[in-house]
């Protein structure tokens, strides 16, 4: 896209990008939502959003309780990862997100957390909140501090990383919450940003977290520096 309002192409479930495209908008951009969309890369970045499990065979596994995947879904948002990742356009993956640029830059996950972990994780219904420690020098430390509060919403988690990507944020329990790329504009975080702004209250008192909670427009606005930049 030329100079102006910053586009940003979505990737996620059918009916279920709304909240995305409200970030996005939020920040102060231009969303372009569609499932299974072809790469366009007229667009200034990539948003690959949340969803269910991938194909575990993506990454050399046989299913060790994976939920089924959506196969066209993995095909397509790979593309569109590669388009982008080859063009150098910044990327953020959210949930389901990072763990394709994981598995996408040849990392590989845990497929179902031990219960123990999984009750720290994921709910039967709506999010469950955790504190993340973001690791100093990394870009999560810099918007939110040493530590904070996120929602909850994965019963996976990465295990391997990919190829140059680093962990920026892990879960009390280990579990890694943020990666980003050690030479590309690209960044992934395990919990929900747009769910997570400040205009809408973060979470219901009786989820109140002891940490500062994370205001998700801040990621969604460094994210689109990133897109409107040169560099």
């Amino acid at each position: 896209m030329t100079a102006g309002p910053v586009y940003l192409q979505i990737s996620g479930a059918a009916g279920r990008m709304d909240n995305y495209c409200a970030a996005v908008r939020g920040a102060g951009g231009e969303p372009l939502a569609g499932c299974c969309p072809a790469p366009d890369l007229r667009c200034d970045g990539l948003v690959l959003c949340g969803g269910g499990d991938l194909e575990s065979t993506l990454y050399g596994q046989e299913n060790r309780g994976s939920h089924p995947p959506d196969r066209e879904r993995d095909r397509a948002e790979l593309a569109l990862f590669r388009a982008f990742y080859g063009a150098g356009r910044p990327i953020l993956g959210i949930c389901r997100g990072m763990q394709l640029i994981n598995v996408a830059l040849g990392g590989d996950l845990i497929q179902d957390l031990p219960p123990e972990q999984r009750a720290l994780h994921t709910a039967p219904e709506g999010d469950l909140v955790h504190t993340v420690r973001a690791r100093p020098g990394g870009l999560l430390h810099d918007l939110y501090g040493p530590s904070f509060s996120v929602n909850s919403a994965h019963h996976q988690a990465i295990d391997k990383t990919g190829r140059e990507l680093r962990i920026v944020q892990t879960a009390d329990d280990g579990i890694i919450e943020g990666i980003a790329h050690d030479k590309l504009p690209i960044l992934g975080v395990q919990w929900h940003p747009e769910r997570q702004f400040s205009s809408q209250g973060y979470f219901p008192a009786a989820h109140a977290p002891a940490d500062e909670p994370a205001d998700g427009r801040l990621l969604f606005s460094y994210f689109l520096s990133l897109c409107s930049s040169d560099a």
